[in-house]
């Protein structure tokens, strides 16, 4: 029986250090992570490594339920998932597991919460975007690509295929900056 940890953060510029030092601190012999958005599976590489590698009797350990998604049925299918193959799942914070059938109630409550909580902070970031535009105040995300750089590049003779192959972005994107 192995315990498999699982940690994962929504963006680049969040950290996973306490995540994997409650994993490591709880046994897990094996731990995983990504930074990437827990709103669906897609894109979650390490975590369908995780349910790849699980066996009968081993363990998925995550330090909150959210790790897991942020998608009442996604999670409930992760879980679903795991058990098919033998497995449990663990949360530690509340620490609740799917080994008796009270866990199953608490999982199933806190995959709600977890969701309705995606979709409050989903609301409050369209409130406050709406209100910033209306103040003057919005100006967008911050930008993905060096404007000034492919104005650069352009300027000096380079076709919009060799800026984007500079820059790592589409054609598309080039043409839309260059306009």
């Amino acid at each position: 029986m192995a315990r498999i940890g699982y940690a994962r953060v929504s963006t680049t510029d969040q950290d996973l250090d306490q995540q994997l030092a409650k994993l490591h601190a709880e046994g897990c012999e094996i731990v995983r992570s990504e930074k990437v958005s827990g709103a669906s599976r897609d894109g979650r590489a390490e975590l369908a490594t995780v349910l790849d590698f699980l066996r009968p009797g081993d363990e998925l350990v995550v330090t909150r339920l959210d790790r897991l998604g942020r998608d009442m049925r996604d999670v409930l299918n992760l879980i679903h998932e795991c058990e098919q193959k033998g497995a449990f799942v663990t949360v530690l914070d509340p620490h609740v597991s799917t080994r008796g059938e009270m866990g199953h109630l608490v999982l199933t409550v806190l995959g709600m919460v977890a969701q309705m909580e995606r979709r409050f902070i989903k609301e409050r970031q369209r409130e406050g975007i709406e209100r910033a535009k209306s103040n003057g105040a919005y100006r967008g995300g911050k930008p993905r690509l060096d404007h000034d750089r492919i104005h650069q590049f352009h300027d000096e003779g380079a076709s919009p295929s060799a800026i984007a192959k500079a820059v790592g972005c589409s054609c598309m994107q080039v043409y839309w900056i260059l306009k």
